[in-house]
């Protein structure tokens, strides 16, 4: 069976980089959108059963 997104969805996969940390990649798209760049601080907030990642300046 066939599996579809939602046109403005990415799918990535949960990766595993250590003991206890895992990581996901952020398409490039979504990070030039924002106007993030390399080494910028980001809080990341768990809500229900979604995580938010935003700004840490907002």
């Amino acid at each position: 069976m066939a599996k579809y997104r939602k046109k403005d969805e990415a799918v990535r996969k949960l990766t595993k980089t250590g003991a206890y940390t895992y990581y996901v990649t952020i398409p490039r798209e979504y990070i030039s959108e924002l106007g993030w760049r390399k080494k910028q601080k980001v809080t990341i907030k768990l809500s229900g059963k979604k995580i938010i990642i935003e700004d840490w300046k907002k």
